[in-house]
């Protein structure tokens, strides 16, 4: 269906709000802990909670991978709009705060009682290579009696993350959310977010392609991989780009490939001097292309946005810019 009025919002996401607990570590710790390196686990409270005391010093910022991805829209100046489950205590009061800060409406009712609001545990190893552990807390029960219609119809964009189709709850809200933005006439968005997602959704995720849902998928390679069954890396993009009208597929440093409408385009990997954390690439990324494709901005220029915020982010601790990526654009774009 196509849109028939103009969208008040350019992105609306629907994702984990979760708080990352960030800290440096050596790399016998991962192995103490016998944690995922380099990956993302599942976590329940009481593991949360041992994991917390064995951290080293810790940082404390506002996370959550679609959320993450808004921010970095919203300091490249674009209209946003969150919806996600917090819990009533201060982490959820910290995660509000954060997102109103940044620009981002956040509106979402608290949910009452326990869980507590999630949180993502990182250990960042001095390869800047980040081994996350996730306790979803009170974002895994968002109703779809939560979700503002009018908020979704009303974005150019619904963005999803894979990480939150893994509860029954928020799975269901994330259908309806669909159904309502294609009723709308409006774009859909949808990051794999990890492996063990596809792994366990896989089903879920090809149905959506082959049925023609998803407008813009972001994948990294593994992602490509372990949702087409190909190893190779170009058999995997053959597998998909057909059946999607956007495809991004990142290969950290060793860039990024698109392929819109037949076309195709690479961008190599912005150098840094230092790699200090590797959380939120993925994420910025995906806003940087996002900047570039609201507007209409040709493919090449997309990737290049991509490129450029994953390369600010990795730069430093924490998932979400800290310069001014309107000033960074206009220096390297």
């Amino acid at each position: 269906m196509t849109a028939t009025t103009p969208p008040r919002y350019d992105v609306i996401a629907i994702g984990n709000a979760v708080v990352d607990v960030i800290a440096s570590c050596e790399e016998e710790l991962i192995d103490e802990l016998q944690l995922n390196r380099g990956g993302m686990t599942l976590i329940d409270e009481a593991r949360a909670e041992e994991l917390y005391e064995a951290m080293p010093p810790a940082r404390e910022l506002s996370g959550g991978s679609a959320a993450n991805t808004l921010a970095g829209l919203a300091t490249l100046g674009l209209q946003c709009a969150f919806i996600g489950q917090v819990a009533d205590d201060q982490l959820g009061k910290v995660f509000r705060h954060d997102m109103r800060a940044t620009g981002i409406d956040f509106d979402t009712p608290a949910r009452e009682g326990e869980p507590a609001t999630g949180r993502v545990l990182i250990f960042v190893t001095p390869d800047g290579e980040r081994t996350m552990n996730t306790f979803l807390g009170a974002g895994q029960f968002l109703p779809a009696a939560a979700l503002d219609e009018e908020l979704i119809a009303s974005a150019a964009i619904l963005y999803l993350e894979g990480y939150l189709w893994d509860p029954e709850e928020p799975r269901r809200a994330m259908r309806r959310a669909i159904e309502v933005a294609r009723n709308a006439g409006r774009k859909i968005a949808f990051t794999a977010s990890e492996s063990f997602v596809i792994e366990r959704h896989g089903d879920d995720f090809r149905a959506m392609i082959e049925e023609g849902i998803i407008d813009i998928l972001f994948v990294n390679e593994s992602e490509l991989a372990t949702l087409t069954g190909e190893d190779d890396f170009e058999a995997g993009l053959a597998a998909v780009a057909g059946k999607v009208p956007v495809l991004v597929a990142t290969r950290s440093e060793k860039g990024a490939v698109a392929i819109a409408h037949g076309e195709r385009a690479e961008v190599a990997a912005v150098p840094v001097i230092k790699v200090v954390d590797t959380t939120g690439a993925g994420d910025q990324f995906a806003a940087g292309f996002l900047s570039g494709y609201v507007k209409g901005e040709p493919l090449t220029r997309c990737l290049k946005r991509g490129a450029i915020c994953a390369s600010e982010v990795i730069a430093h601790y924490g998932p979400r810019p800290e310069a001014d990526m309107l000033k960074l654009m206009d220096e390297r774009l």
